[in-house]
């Protein structure tokens, strides 16, 4: 089964720190909750793990990551992702994100467009339910990708007008902090997700109702 999805997301962030957590593929893949770069095999190449939990059960999907263009003129990047997991569910990714311009001064806009092919049990839920969770797992995904831009946009600030004269008298900037280091993958939770789906399917309803 094959579906397709359109997604732009507007970000706090200016275009520099948003790009440079877009272009680092394990920073990328870190916003994602349960995903983590293991292994990085070349320059394009990389190997990957999905920690799912559903219930008391957790299921591991691991896979390999290419990275086809990384273009930082135009802020792009295309890449495919492919895993699968021991009971026979597996699942495929092209993807292309880029960053524009925001609609304010110091913001951005993340554009995706991503083909998304599944098989196996995952395919039985269909699209009706599969695309739903995916908006709900890259909601998840931006609200982190923005955090981890804004930190990295916050430690690469110089403080305000804080310079010492040197021996010489020259004014030094006082060194900048560096980045804060991103919080452990934690698991994702696959039946939060399924419970933030059937809330938006209610609010739907009733909205319609009303």
């Amino acid at each position: 089964m094959e579906f397709r999805l359109d997604k732009r997301y507007a970000l706090p962030v200016g275009l520099d720190a948003a790009w440079a957590v877009l272009s680092d593929v394990r920073a990328t893949a870190a916003c994602l909750p349960g995903a983590s770069i293991t292994e990085q095999v070349d320059d394009t190449h990389y190997k990957g793990l999905v920690k799912t939990k559903v219930g008391p059960a957790m299921m591991n999907f691991a896979g390999e990551v290419e990275v086809l263009a990384l273009d930082a003129g135009e802020h792009q990047l295309q890449m495919v992702g492919k895993g699968a997991d021991k009971a026979g569910s597996a699942a495929s990714m092209k993807l292309s994100a880029r960053l524009e311009p925001g609609d304010s001064a110091g913001s951005s806009t993340l554009v995706g467009e991503a083909t998304v092919s599944v098989s196996g049990k995952l395919a039985q839920f269909g699209s009706r339910l599969l695309v739903p969770v995916s908006d709900a797992m890259l909601a998840q995904f931006v609200a982190n990708f923005g955090q981890a831009a804004a930190a990295l946009q916050a430690a690469q600030t110089p403080p305000a007008a804080q310079a010492t004269p040197d021996a010489a008298g020259d004014p030094t900037e006082a060194p900048l902090p560096p980045p804060a280091a991103p919080p452990p993958p934690r698991e994702l939770n696959a039946l939060g997700l399924l419970w933030t789906v059937f809330k938006r399917w209610l609010a739907g309803l009733f909205g319609r109702r009303g």
